[in-house]
């Protein structure tokens, strides 16, 4: 009888203790290994180091490594990589706006901001926050991008895919008024929007990964059981037109008839688009096995491919095939063709550029 009631007593301990334990104790299963605690959240507004005030003549922090001679028609061999400015947590998504005396927006993904640079003017805060803002508060702790990501030139102002703010926005250049063109999609919230592009007809297409989400694929922040690959029409209808396992950047041939992302677990990949703005074909444009990566891209006003990848910006022609790469000692996320002359790369913590002799692409519309 004593043992019996030792026993009642140990299983009855068992089970106060939680249903599984009892039941896994009882039957002599062994215990599960311990789940791995999620990310930890960001607990405040992120701050970057101060900016240093850099000035002509800049320091060099990369190098241009040439590897077919159509390379050459785009840039020299022996153009300088040099550092304009830093200050950043995570520098992404720079866009050149106006003629050869304009300026660069990047996004700081991290801190909230976007950061205005010019050769005279030199480094500002253009706008904070730039992304999540609800009621006063810049920050949220499921939100590991509060800021901006990607921007792009488009309908008279600057078409963002706002990371924090989980939606795609447009900014007023004038007045910076912030205003929301897609959140949801069929009832649902959308992930949180990473690269966009504007099409020939006005359209405007945009990837939507949850990296911006500090438990990503696995939190409880998510709607969408999918990442997205989508077209905001000019009558602002949202379509979704294909979905991805890693999408990130994205890009349309001057044609209007491709349109490309990358796509880190095979590379890069194109679909044909009809007069609709209707995807179809999906097929590689770039293996993974040439070169790996698969971060922001942009495309030229020749077709060429300017994608972010682990040697750096690495140019492939409209066929594919890789011709060179700029290469740095930090990571590059995007890049932008300002119509300076130079191409401007988002690296990490700074902003890199090098002269080139390709174009920007622009629509009519933009």
């Amino acid at each position: 009888m004593p043992n019996e009631l030792s026993r009642r007593t140990f299983i009855a301990a068992l089970v106060a203790a939680g249903p599984s334990a009892a039941l896994a104790r009882a039957v002599g299963a062994q215990t599960a290994p311990a789940t791995p605690p999620p990310p930890q959240p960001i607990t405040g507004p992120q701050v970057a180091l101060p900016p240093t005030d850099l000035k002509a003549p800049y320091p060099e922090a990369g190098k241009v490594n040439r590897l077919d001679s159509r390379f050459d028609v785009l840039m020299d061999a022996d153009a300088k990589v040099e550092k304009i400015c830093d200050g950043f947590l995570h520098a992404e998504g720079p866009v050149w706006v106006g003629g050869n005396n304009g300026y660069l927006l990047v996004s700081d993904t991290q801190v909230n901001h976007i950061v205005k640079w010019s050769p005279k003017e030199g480094r500002s805060v253009w706008l904070e926050p730039s992304g999540y803002d609800v009621g006063g508060v810049a920050w949220n702790p499921a939100i590991r991008e509060p800021g901006t990501n990607g921007l792009f030139l488009g309908r008279g102002g600057i078409i963002s895919a706002g990371s924090g703010a989980r939606a795609l926005l447009r900014f007023d250049l004038k007045t910076k008024k912030k205003t929301v063109l897609a959140d949801h999609y069929m009832g649902k919230r959308l992930n949180t929007p990473n690269d966009c592009a504007v099409g020939p007809d006005g359209s405007i297409y945009f990837t939507d990964p949850p990296y911006g989400l500090v438990n990503r694929n696995a939190g409880p922040d998510r709607d969408l059981d999918y990442m997205g690959i989508f077209r905001l029409a000019p009558d602002n209808s949202l379509h979704l037109l294909d979905t991805m396992t890693t999408p990130n950047g994205i890009g349309v041939s001057p044609d209007g008839t491709k349109l490309y992302s990358s796509d880190a677990p095979t590379g890069w990949v194109m679909w044909d688009l009809d007069k609709q703005g209707n995807a179809s074909n999906r097929r590689q444009f770039v293996a993974r096995n040439v070169v790996m990566g698969g971060d922001s891209l942009k495309i030229d006003a020749a077709g060429n491919m300017w994608a972010a990848t682990r040697e750096g910006v690495t140019v492939f022609t409209p066929g594919g095939e890789r011709i060179g790469f700029i290469s740095s000692d930090q990571g590059i996320s995007n890049c932008e063709i300002g119509a300076d002359g130079y191409l401007y790369i988002a690296s990490s913590t700074r902003v890199l550029r090098v002269k080139t002799k390709a174009k920007k692409l622009l629509f009519k519309t933009t």
